[in-house]
Parts: structure tokens; C-alpha cells; sequence
């Protein structure tokens, strides 16, 4: 066999391996059975440009129109644009069951969304403020499709998406019934005070907020040690914040990654459930729960996944 020859078989081979491999990937990002999930590009305006934010949907079976729920994902260390997709399937699966779309928009500079991520140093307030602004993009988007009931919408988010939707919260949307934040925050140990600059960043986004909240944290969480929740929490309720704590107390190794956990369903779901026949929203499933989808396929279990150690 010649060299060229031999090259030949070579990039044929490796071609044959990266099909393969794109073929594996796209079997493992697969929607949970029962359930619609498609990827759209939401449109935000950024300045005088406008970018893309690569959007996971989760749909009922139907025509609709369904109840919202925004859902906010978490902020991996290292560069956002390297960030994947984040999912959530079994927990979307969860609340699909109950009648809802979920959609979670990548934020800028996420994943495949376009433009870069703003970090505003170690000020924690103005980071939520422009997560926040992904936030209402996506729901002008989202409530602007047939099959969405644009009068009842529920925001939540994990970690830092925890913080985008408490940020949020500053803003009136029509429609916004509530607010769920699961282990939120931003961590930065390179800023002086960091602890100091989160809990004030709560109190300013209570001082302003205009929707009821559900708020978990747990004992052990490796980012938010106690008593920094309770702290957040003060600091957010008693500036004019409605809000009501769940203490799950302690959870497998890091109760940050409660909420991309399975066994974690059997915490958050029954108070979900509660929250939302407070606003006056469908709770309790509707439909049997997809079987078969897992969290921790996707990475989302992993609870270093979800907050932000980098020097911005």
C-alpha cells in the first residue's frame, strides 16, 4: 500500500470515527419519551447588533396554549462559550407532566449563543441585572408563540441562574407569576468581601422585587456554606422581598447539585407543587412523567458545574 494510499484510508477512517461519534452525542441528547424538545434561536437586541440565544423548549403534547416556565441554567468555571447546553431533561420532563413548556435560554455567551459574556467583576448585582436582560428576551419570544399562555409564566434557575432570576424579579413582565431559585448565587473568591457583595446584591434585588419567590438551599452546599443562605434570605425578605425558604438540610455530597439530581425530584417537586396553587397555576402532573431521562447524563448533576470561581 502506497502513502497515498494509505492517507486515504486513514481520512476515511477518521471520518467514518467523527460520524460515529456525532451519531453517539446526538443519541445521548435525545428528548425523554412523551415529550417535544426543539432547539430555537431567540433574537436579543445588543446595542446596534443582534444576537442569537440558543434555547432549549420543552413542550406538552398539543396545541395549547400552556403555561411558561423559564428555567436558568448555572455557570460552569472556566470560559461560558464552553459551556454545553444545559437541559435539565428530567426535571423539564417533571414539569412538562404538569402541563408547562419550559424553556432554558443559553445566556449570552453561552454554549452557542451569540456575543460574550459580561461578568461586571466582582459586582454581583450588575451580573444579575445583565443575566437578567437574557431573561426578558426570552420570554418575548416565547410568549409571542401560539402555543404558550403569556398570562401565566413562572421564572426559575439554578446557581447563578438562581441570581438571574432573582435579578429578574426587579422587572415587571406581564404575565410573571412567581420566581423559584434554587442554591442561587455567584462566588468569586478573588473579590474582596465576596460573601458581602452577594447578600447586598439581595437585598438590592429585594428592595425592588415584584413577584412572590421559593427559595432551596441546603447544609452542605459547598458555595453558599451556612449561614449564607439564611443571610441571602434575610437580607432579601427583610428589604421587601416576599419569599419563602425550603432548608433541605443535608444532601449527598453538595447540596448544590440538588436540583439536577433524581433523587432530588422528591424534594423540590411536592413545594414546587404548593408554590404554584398559591399563584393560582396548574400543579401536579397532568400526565404521567417521561420515563427513562437522567440529569446526570448530561452533566447537569455535577455541582462545580453551576457556580463561578473565575477572576472576572
Amino acid at each position: 500500500m502506497n502513502s497515498n494510499t494509505a492517507r486515504t484510508w486513514r481520512s476515511a477512517l477518521a471520518a467514518v470515527g467523527c460520524a460515529l461519534l456525532l451519531a453517539a452525542a446526538h443519541a445521548s441528547e435525545t428528548a425523554p419519551p412523551g415529550i417535544s424538545e426543539t432547539i430555537v434561536e431567540v433574537p436579543k437586541s445588543a446595542g446596534i447588533f443582534t444576537v442569537k440565544l440558543e434555547t432549549t423548549v420543552y413542550k406538552p403534547a398539543g396545541d395549547g396554549p400552556f403555561p411558561l416556565i423559564v428555567l436558568n441554567h448555572g455557570k460552569a468555571r472556566g470560559k461560558a462559550a464552553f459551556q454545553s447546553r444545559a437541559r435539565y431533561s428530567e426535571q423539564a420532563a417533571a414539569l412538562v407532566a404538569r402541563g408547562y413548556v419550559v424553556a432554558i435560554p443559553m445566556r449570552q455567551g453561552f454554549s452557542k449563543s451569540g456575543g460574550a459574556y459580561i461578568g461586571s467583576g466582582c459586582n454581583v448585582e450588575a451580573n444579575g441585572i445583565i443575566q437578567a436582560e437574557d431573561v426578558v428576551a426570552a420570554l418575548d419570544y416565547m410568549t409571542a408563540q401560539p402555543y404558550v399562555d403569556r398570562n401565566r409564566i413562572v421564572v426559575m434557575g439554578q446557581s447563578h441562574g438562581g441570581l438571574t432570576t432573582l435579578a429578574f424579579g426587579t422587572i415587571a413582565y406581564p404575565g410573571v407569576r412567581g420566581l423559584v431559585n434554587f442554591a442561587g448565587g455567584l462566588r468569586n473568591d478573588t473579590c474582596a468581601d465576596w460573601e458581602g457583595n452577594l447578600v447586598r446584591a439581595f437585598e438590592t434585588y429585594g428592595r425592588q422585587s415584584r413577584y412572590p419567590s421559593l427559595w432551596f438551599y441546603g447544609d452542605n452546599d459547598s458555595y453558599w456554606p451556612k449561614p449564607m443562605p439564611d443571610r441571602m434570605f434575610a437580607a432579601y425578605t427583610s428589604a421587601g422581598g416576599k419569599g419563602r425558604l425550603v432548608d433541605f438540610g443535608n444532601f449527598k455530597s453538595d447540596s448544590h447539585g440538588m436540583f439536577a439530581s433524581h433523587a432530588g425530584l422528591a424534594i423540590w417537586l411536592p413545594q414546587v407543587d404548593a408554590f404554584l396553587r398559591e399563584l393560582g397555576l396548574p400543579a401536579g402532573p397532568v400526565q404521567a412523567a417521561a420515563p427513562g431521562s437522567n440529569a446526570e447524563a448530561s452533566g447537569a448533576d455535577d455541582p462545580k458545574s453551576d457556580t463561578n470561581k473565575d477572576p472576572e
